[in-house]
Parts: structure tokens; C-alpha cells; sequence
């Protein structure tokens, strides 16, 4: 068990008022315990209580090693899985975390009277949001891998090559790196980058384009993202001028990040660069998400985000402008908040450029 990072966890328990809680999302689990496992359907269940108990409920098929501080209950495909957890709850309320599945959570809550369910997903949540200083070297660590797939994927841009194969590239480029996997990236060329979410597809690169390359990766379970938007052998006036404010946004977005500032305050720096440069309708989305253990994760940089910077938090800042049926750009890096500022985890280059094939 990550003594600490459970204690977290039950101080903020306390603060909700729960005395016992299930955390059912393997990423968390793995946050708490070290212990990696993707159960499919079958229950995987982490009770947490007040007193510092700590109980996994974990199917035969995933076997694993004793640990301190830790009880494993086993119980085999067929078996009743839920009565061991169902016995070991207290009547009152009971946290539960987002994930859950409902056939779970029912089947419990059927069985105990006087149990009542309440979102706990909370206390967990604000724990893993202050990423610990092992935590944040792996973050560093991560970033370096998605800078050198970065570089070698803009090297290899050309007209033989579409969106599709290029997100397919990415990913054998990071697995080349040091991630964990090869995921689906996101890959934009032209039209394709007036989309914040387009999906990468068969279209292939003309003069002219823009190329927007959104990549992600998680490495050794943290993940990695960034994005850079090169354009494709010219640039018009106007995209190198939507480039420069949205560069200037995002430049703005870091500076503004400091301990004790409302991260709706640091949304608020970045689009006010683009308002100003008369595009404030074309940024269609949040300046940024948190990321650690999961790719999207709290706390949230919006202008609706109630959170405030401390040190430890780690989010992106991704401002964009998305000009519809003609072209986008976005620019994203990664920073994590530290004792006085901010730290960038992204060192690839943003400058403004123009890519020829070789």
C-alpha cells in the first residue's frame, strides 16, 4: 500500500463525511496499491474504511503477492463475489466512486438494509490531482518520450502519408520511445483541423495545410500529451497570424499559473489573447484537463472550474481556433504547478513553421 497516499484519501473521507468507501476504477487501485489489473466484467473493488482497513476484492484469475496494509479476498468466476463485501460493509452511508457498476453497486445495496450509496469518487479524486514527487518525474519522464515522437513524426510528414496512417505511425513511434502501448492519436491535415476532435481518416497532405498533431501515451501508466500544429510546404498570412495568437494564449495560459490562482483565472488569460485578436468565437472548448494516471482527468481548466492551482497539480494548456470548413491550430503543452510557478514538461519547439519534405 502507498501509506500516504491512502491516508490522503481518508482525510478526505472524513472531510465528506464517510467513514467507508469502494474505489472500483483500476487506475485508482493502482494509485493506492501499486497493483495493475484490467478485470473486464468481474468485480474488482478496493473497500476503503476510516480506521486505515484496506480490503481488495479481486477475482483467482489475477493472483497476487501479499503486501502490507493490505487484505485481498478472493473469489473465483461463478462464485458469489459480492456477499464477502457485502458482510464487510456498515450500515450508514457508503462512497462510491463513478465507475462502479451499477449490477454491483445494486446487487449490494439489495442486500443490506439500511446501506445508503453516496458519490464518493471525491476523496479519491483530490488525492491523485496532487501528483506526489515520484509522480511528477514519471510525468516528466513521459513528456520526454512524446518530444521524440514528436520530433520523428513531423520529420516523416508527406503526401504519401494520410491522417490515418500517421496517427497508426505515432503510435509505433511511441511504443519505439518507451510507452507502455501504442494508442489511437489524433492526426489533422487542412479541413480536418477545424475540428477540435476530428477523426483521423483518409485524407493526405496538400500545400497549404495545416497539420495539427495531437499525441498521447502512457508511459510506465502516466500519460503524456502535447500538441503542434506545423503547416505544410506555405502558410498564408492569416494562419501565421492565428498561429502567433494562439502560441500567444498559450504562453499567456503558463504564465498565469501559480499557487493560489482560480484556474478559471488562467482560462480566462489565455482566451482573452484570442478575443482580442477578434477569434474568441473560433476556441470552442476548455483551455485544459488534468493528467496523471488517466489521459483526462481533474481538475478541469475552464472557465466553469471551481478549482484553485496548488503545487502538485499537473493540466494541459491547450488553447485553439478552429476555423469552420477551412483550417485550425492548436498548440498544447503540459505544466505542473509547482511551489512558486510552473514547470513546462514539454520541450519540442513551438515556434511558427513550415514543413518541406526532403
Amino acid at each position: 500500500m502507498k501509506r500516504q497516499r491512502l491516508m490522503r484519501v481518508i482525510e478526505n473521507m472524513g472531510e465528506m463525511g464517510l467513514k467507508q468507501l469502494v474505489v472500483s476504477d483500476p487506475s485508482s487501485i493502482f494509485y493506492l496499491t501499486g497493483i495493475n489489473i484490467a478485470p473486464g466484467e468481474r468485480l474488482y473493488a478496493l473497500l476503503i474504511k476510516a480506521d486505515g482497513g484496506a480490503t481488495l476484492y479481486n477475482n483467482r484469475l489475477f493472483p497476487l503477492e501479499e503486501q502490507d496494509g493490505l487484505t485481498i479476498v478472493y473469489h473465483s468466476d461463478g462464485e458469489d463475489a459480492i456477499t464477502p463485501l457485502a458482510d464487510s460493509v456498515s450500515e450508514g452511508a457508503l462512497g462510491v466512486d463513478k465507475t462502479w457498476a451499477a449490477k454491483f453497486l445494486l446487487d449490494l445495496t439489495g442486500r443490506r438494509t439500511g446501506l445508503r450509496a453516496v458519490l464518493g469518487s471525491r476523496a479519491v479524486d483530490e488525492a491523485r490531482r496532487l501528483k506526489d514527487a515520484e509522480e511528477v518525474a514519471l510525468m516528466r519522464a513521459a513528456s520526454r518520450v512524446n518530444d521524440a515522437a514528436m520530433a520523428d513524426a513531423i520529420g516523416l510528414l508527406g503526401e504519401n502519408i494520410s491522417e490515418r496512417k500517421m496517427a497508426s505511425v505515432v503510435g509505433e513511434l511511441h511504443v519505439k520511445h518507451g510507452a507502455d502501448t501504442a494508442v489511437p492519436q489524433l492526426v489533422c491535415y487542412g479541413v480536418g483541423c477545424s475540428e477540435p476532435h476530428h477523426d483521423s481518416g483518409p485524407a493526405t497532405l496538400k500545400e497549404g495545410d495545416s497539420v495539427i498533431l495531437d499525441i498521447f501515451a502512457p508511459v510506465k501508466h502516466y500519460w503524456c500529451d502535447m500538441t503542434r500544429t506545423v503547416f505544410y510546404k506555405s502558410a498564408s498570412d492569416e494562419q501565421k497570424k492565428v498561429y502567433e495568437t494562439v502560441k500567444a494564449a498559450n504562453l499567456a495560459g503558463i504564465k498565469a499559473v501559480r499557487p493560489g490562482v482560480p484556474l478559471r483565472e488562467i482560462d480566462r488569460a489565455a482566451r482573452k489573447i484570442i478575443e482580442d485578436a477578434g477569434y474568441g468565437r473560433y476556441f470552442t472548448h476548455r483551455l485544459g484537463h488534468g493528467i496523471g494516471l488517466d489521459l483526462h482527468e481533474p481538475p478541469d481548466c475552464s472557465l466553469s472550474s471551481d478549482a484553485v492551482a496548488e503545487p502538485g497539480m499537473c493540466f494541459s494548456i491547450e488553447p485553439g481556433v478552429y476555423l469552420p470548413g477551412k483550417w485550425g491550430v492548436r498548440v498544447e503543452d503540459l505544466v505542473v504547478v509547482t511551489g512558486d510557478g510552473v514547470e513546462v514538461l514539454n520541450a519540442y519547439p513551438k515556434e511558427f513553421r513550415i514543413v518541406t519534405p526532403k
